[in-house]
């Protein structure tokens, strides 16, 4: 194995995902959960969405894996009476999404 190929391993095996920035508002607290969250293996792409209101109330905050879309997830974080889609692209199975999901909000 030359040194090219084994520095290109090892900048695949550190790889971590990217936070996209596309909207000035955030749920707050949201964005140190998904910042922890790209950090974890097979998380490629992270993408916070339209943000929404709702009638019931949930005083901590919650990020569940809602619905698959092509190439990961989309997830719906909730907070007070405010909800934000968050989309996730990744090869991970919804499981192991949840689980990094449960570690990324439990740090």
């Amino acid at each position: 194995m030359d040194k090219s190929t084994a520095k290109a391993l090892r900048a695949a095996s550190q790889k971590v995902g990217r936070l996209v920035w596309n909207h000035s508002t955030h749920i707050s607290g949201l964005i140190p959960i998904l910042e922890r969250l790209c950090q974890h293996d097979g998380i490629q792409t992270v993408t916070p969405g339209v943000i929404g209101r709702v009638k019931g109330h949930c005083p901590k905050m919650q990020l569940r894996v809602s619905v698959p879309i092509r190439g990961g997830y989309k997830a719906i974080a909730r907070q007070g009476k405010t909800v934000q889609e968050v989309f996730i692209l990744t090869p991970l199975t919804q499981d192991q999404l949840e689980t990094a999901i449960a570690i990324a909000m439990k740090i």
